[in-house]
Order: structure tokens, then C-alpha cells, then sequence
């Protein structure tokens, strides 16, 4: 069974959600404030820990830290108000599994548990299993119609037959994790392991363990000998999200590794050799880093063999739609729902919205949304007031969303956003269409067809 630590100031909270919890057959136990709860984790083994970010005695942010010290592989959800979305988005950045917002929906709340623990389940030495390189539905790469998505995809299905080493980048929630997913499933090396790691979750002081792996009695604590990342990825991929957080120390093994392609685990002498594609994950800039002597320039031009570079939601609206009906679709079958799609007005506030958190925040709006809905589509009263309260440019989103009268299906969705697309492209090559076609993958027979029947040849006269 489980066990999920629940720490809130507000005893109410902590009673229902235990109770409630209970009920689901999890083992919980509950603290009012962030030194109760490291005292306690200290005494027992705990899967999952919920914390509110506003604590009696330190902030949900300091708790999260001190939890990946003493295990890095708990997972954390942070409880916050839509308000703090920021440091929400933060707090993922620092190794929280996800966000929820208050008030808090049971339903929803069980379902973000349900992830994390399944995450928890899949990462690589955890006590209670190990399924490396298991791809979920979820993790897919959806292609967008922007001309940024179409890139990453072209960029994807280049480099994945190759084994050089990538560097991604992009704001938190950009779905790194997802595009070095689909480097991996494209790759000759798609039936071994891909072993993520969040560098940005694991502690310096235990993170050469975490990537070399350790001998019995290597440190106090070590009562066994355990494999690093490296080996476990051994033949498959390694995916190091948030590379900039590794120490210089741990920058210098890095090399050496990659250098000579063996690891050593730490407090052992044995050389163990290794096989793996490296790719690497950052939100910052990693030449400003190398500039202020805070990244290895050696490590830097190791990795940098190739560059994608995801640009966040709000620079390319246009894929908005695509993904919030993607998200919806996937709300629908994780909640046992049937929502049809979007009232034209609420997804033009959707469109509008700023999206600090990227997609990771619009799921996490989608998911809520379906959950609270109780007619056919989604309709403004479903989202956080943040985003319902959003002034909507039309002329903006007139270049995103077509006109609608009433609704949008799922199926008018795809339309629109293949739609969007082939224009898009056309824009970005000068309306040649051998260019255009050879951009979308698909041969000049099936573009041709793709234009009469949106309509786009005659605009193209038009113009």
C-alpha cells in the first residue's frame, strides 16, 4: 500500500483529504507544518508527500528541497491558489512532480496522485519496481501546425537515427522530456532503456551517486552497492533534464564518462564500460552559463552537437487549439467523461492567455475544466478566473481560430489545424509548394489535394 504525507496548516484539510484518501486504500499520515513532516520522513518510508506552499514555518519550495535530500525519488505535489501560478511553475522546476490549485476537486487531486505515484513506480532503482523506458500514451509528441512545431518535428526525425548528442531547450513545461521521448522511439536504440533524470531534483551532494552509481559503504547510509544512470541506461538513452543544475565536480565526471565511455561508480575502483545516447535538457542559457564560468565550456561543446530549441505557448498561439483539444481527449478518458470541445469564446480566452507555465499549465487547465464541466463543451465559468477574466484580442485570435457560430468539435479541431498549417508553411516558403510539401512530409499530390479542399488556392489568387 502506498504512503502519502499530507502537510497543511488548515486541520480541515488535513482530515478530509485523509479521509478521502483512506477511502482510495492509501496508507496516510498528516503534519501541520514543514518541520513535523521532515521529522517524520525521517522515521518512515514515504511515497508521496502534498504540501500546501504556504506554510506555518517555510514555504512549500524550501519543504520540497529538504525532501529530495532525504529520498530523491518521493515525489511532491505542491497545493497553491491559481494566483501563485509562477511560483507554482517553479516549484516543478525544483523537482515537484506537478501542481494542483485550490480549492481542490477530490477527483482531480486523486488523478495527479495516481501520476505521480505511477512515476514514482517507473524510475529507475525505486524499492517498489522499475519499468524503464515504459512509453505511456501521455508521453506522446503532438505536431502542431505552427511553423515552430513543424521544425522541431523535421529536426526530430533527423537527428533520432544518428547518436549524437542534443541539447533541448525551452521554458519549463515546453515539453522537453516529451521531444527527447520521441528522439528515443525514432532511434535503432528504441528497444532499450531511456533512463530520465531531473538534475534539477536530485541533491548535490547525492548526485554523483545518482549518475555513477556507488559501492557498498561508499558513504554513511550506503548499505548497499547501487548502479548509477548510466548503467542502467547502458545501450539505450539518457536523458538529463535541467543539465545546468550539476555541480562542476559532477560537470568533470560527466566528461570523463562521455570521454571515455566507462563509468566508476563512487568509493569503487572497477571501470564498468557504457554505452548510451546522451540528450539534455535546459531552461537557461548555457553559453551565458559558460561565460560566467558556471558550466564547463569542454562539457558544453561535448553536448552541443545538435540544438532544438522549443519556443514557449504564448510565441505560437496558433498550436493553442491543437493542444488544448489533445489535453481534453485525454481528460476525457483519465476522468471517464465525454466533453465534446470548446465554446468558441472560451477557447479565444485560451488563445489570449499568457501561459506562463506553458503546456504543462494548459493540461492542467484542460483536465480541471472537464472535470468541472457538466454540459457539452467547455464554457468560460469552467476556467480559473485568471484565464476567463483574460481580455481577447479577435483580430489576434482571428488569425488563430477561424469563425465558428456556436462550438468547436474535436474533429473541426483537427481541421483547422491542418488547415493552419499548410498555410503557415506556405507563409514561411514564399507559397512554394515543392518547399511546403517536402516541409509537412507529405508528397506535392496530397498537398494539391489539401488545398482545394480547404480553399487555399483560391485565397492564394486572391492574394
Amino acid at each position: 500500500m502506498e504512503r502519502i504525507m499530507i502537510v497543511d496548516g488548515d486541520e480541515n484539510i488535513n482530515v478530509h483529504l485523509k479521509k478521502f484518501l483512506k477511502k482510495k486504500e492509501f496508507d496516510v499520515c498528516t503534519t501541520s507544518s514543514g518541520s513535523e513532516a521532515i521529522a517524520s520522513l525521517k522515521g518512515k518510508s514515504v511515497d508521496l508527500v502534498i504540501c500546501d506552499f504556504k506554510l506555518s514555518d517555510q514555504s512549500g519550495i524550501d519543504l520540497l528541497q529538504k525532501v529530495k535530500v532525504i529520498d530523491p525519488l518521493i515525489q511532491v505535489i505542491i497545493c497553491t491558489s491559481y494566483s501563485n501560478i509562477r511560483v507554482a511553475v517553479d516549484a516543478v522546476k525544483k523537482g515537484a512532480f506537478d501542481y494542483v490549485t485550490k480549492p481542490l476537486f477530490p477527483d482531480e487531486l486523486l488523478l495527479t496522485i495516481r501520476d505521480a505515484l505511477a512515476k514514482s513506480k517507473r524510475q529507475p532503482g525505486r524499492r517498489n519496481g522499475t519499468r524503464i523506458g515504459k512509453k505511456q500514451t501521455e508521453d506522446q509528441y503532438i505536431i502542431a501546425p505552427s511553423y515552430q512545431s513543424q521544425l522541431v518535428q523535421k529536426h526530430i526525425n533527423l537527428i533520432a537515427p544518428t547518436n549524437m548528442s542534443v541539447i533541448i531547450c525551452g521554458e519549463t513545461g515546453t515539453g522537453k522530456e516529451y521531444v527527447a521521448r520521441s528522439i528515443h522511439e525514432r532511434s535503432d536504440r528504441r528497444h532499450q532503456p531511456f533512463v530520465p533524470i531531473d538534475c534539477g531534483a536530485i541533491p548535490n551532494e547525492l548526485a554523483a551517486s545518482e549518475l555513477f552509481g556507488h559501492v557498498k559503504g561508499a558513504y554513511t547510509g550506503a548499505i548497499a552497492g547501487k548502479k548509477g544512470c548510466f548503467e542502467r541506461a547502458n545501450g539505450g538513452t539518457l536523458f538529463l533534464d535541467e543539465i545546468g543544475n550539476l555541480s562542476y565536480d559532477n560537470q568533470m565526471q560527466l566528461l570523463r564518462v562521455l570521454q571515455e565511455k566507462v563509468v566508476r561508480r563512487v568509493g569503487g575502483t572497477t571501470e564498468v564500460p557504457v554505452d548510451i545516447r546522451l540528450l539534455v535538457a535546459t531552461n537557461e542559457d548555457l553559453k551565458t552559463a559558460v561565460k560566467s564560468g558556471d558550466f564547463r565550456e569542454d562539457v558544453f561543446y561535448r553536448l552541443n552537437e545538435f540544438k532544438i530549441e522549443l519556443v514557449p505557448l504564448r510565441e505560437r498561439p496558433q498550436d493553442t487549439e491543437v493542444f488544448a483539444a489533445y489535453f481534453l481527449k485525454m481528460a476525457n478518458q483519465q476522468l471517464n467523461k465525454n466533453v465534446e470541445g470548446f465554446q468558441v469564446s472560451t477557447l479565444r480566452k485560451l488563445i489570449s492567455y499568457h501561459w506562463h507555465g506553458n503546456l504543462r499549465e494548459l493540461k492542467n487547465v484542460v483536465k480541471r475544466a472537464v472535470l468541472i464541466c457538466e454540459c457539452s463543451l467547455v464554457d468560460d465559468p469552467c476556467l480559473p478566473v485568471e484565464i476567463s477574466h483574460t481580455e481577447v484580442d479577435k483580430d489576434f485570435c482571428g488569425d488563430v481560430l477561424l469563425n465558428s457560430d456556436v462550438q468547436i468539435s474535436l474533429k473541426e479541431v483537427a481541421e483547422r489545424a491542418e488547415r493552419g498549417a499548410i498555410l503557415e508553411v506556405l507563409r514561411k516558403t514564399d507559397f512554394n509548394k515543392t518547399k511546403t510539401a517536402e516541409l509537412l512530409q507529405v508528397d506535392r499530390k496530397t498537398l494539391y489535394n489539401k488545398l482545394a479542399a480547404y480553399n487555399i488556392d483560391t485565397e492564394m489568387r486572391g492574394n
